[in-house]
């Protein structure tokens, strides 16, 4: 089996830790062309820092990583330093990268990165609010058909909000670049909070990654560590939810997730429910589908293929 070449964009945040973790330990199945980095949990600053330090944890330091847009198109930013804490990747004892940033901007790199490689060869991995890739997409449109597809966490159905009553915090961030994608035709596969909610990082899954006893299980167990306490308070749950890896565990085994070719369609203009998915689960709109929307998980599958992939670094 061929590699799938893939581009992340992210916006770490520990479950995105998580989540290129994974996606490093994977060589066999998936080359990253890239990682580029948004304003999102926590600003640009720390996004692109944070990357590199996730690489160098990893010693993946020979690949790329960009920084990008600093705010949402349209909006002032929203971060989320109450779940993250105030760098992002709070919960290790964190350090100043060395590695430094590629020279092009994340959108450059998007574009030119497409416009290179094969057509129906690079499918795009996004964690983070959308901004990066919508202005991609604004600005060369051509590269929308090039795209073998986009793989996104964010969004909600049945868990409605996580960020207001209504809204996940990825596409409540920049609901103008959800639209944007939602809309550009390329082939969409949705991780929504319905799907990522089920995938919690319990004291048993979260001990099972620090006795692997490598620098990299301690250091994914001591995030997780800092990252549960917010949504174990929030929904009494046993543990958090790993929203991002869910994108990457997608790529490496699809047959873990089940879903719905629906329509999605992104609020941008209401107060009380501004970047609402207004999913079409029952498909009771003669609205076209356009995305793949996630419902439902093997969790316990999704942990052994974590844990086993992070014993490899």
């Amino acid at each position: 089996m061929s590699k799938r070449k893939i581009i992340i964009d992210t916006d770490p945040g520990q479950d995105d830790a998580v989540a290129l973790l994974l996606a490093l330990a994977s060589p066999d199945e998936l080359d990253v062309l890239g990682i580029t980095c948004v304003a999102g949990n926590v600003p640009l600053s720390l996004t692109q820092k944070n990357a590199r330090i996730v690489c160098e944890v990893a010693g993946k330091t020979d690949v790329p990583i960009f920084a990008g847009c600093d705010a949402p198109m349209r909006r002032p930013l929203v971060t989320a330093e109450h779940v993250h804490g105030k760098t992002g990747l709070d919960g290790p004892e964190l350090f100043e990268p060395t590695m430094p940033l590629a020279g092009d901007n994340a959108v450059d790199f998007i574009v030119e990165t497409l416009r290179r490689e094969p057509a129906g060869s690079v499918t795009l991995c996004t964690l983070g609010p959308l901004t990066n890739i919508a202005t991609a997409f604004d600005r060369a449109p051509d590269i929308i058909p090039k795209l073998r597809e986009l793989v996104m966490m964010g969004g909600a159905y049945f868990e409605v909000g996580n960020i207001t009553p209504a809204a996940e915090f990825n596409i409540f961030v920049d609901p103008e670049a959800a639209e944007i994608v939602f809309h550009s035709g390329v082939p969409l596969v949705v991780m929504p909070l319905d799907v990522t909610h089920k995938v919690l990082a319990t004291k048993d899954r979260v001990a099972a990654l620090r006795a692997l006893g490598s620098k990299v299980g301690v250091f994914t167990a001591e995030m997780l560590d800092f990252f549960e306490r917010f949504d174990v308070a929030k929904y009494g749950s046993d543990g958090g939810p790993l929203h991002d890896p869910c994108v990457i565990a997608y790529l490496l085994k699809p047959e873990l997730f089940q879903g719905r070719h629906i329509n999605v369609e992104i609020e941008t203009e209401s107060k009380l429910t501004l970047g609402m998915t207004v999913a079409d689960w029952w498909r009771v709109t003669d609205r076209t589908p356009n995305a793949m929307f996630m419902g439902d998980v093997d969790a316990d599958g999704f942990f052994a293929l974590l844990t086993e992939r992070i014993a490899r670094l």
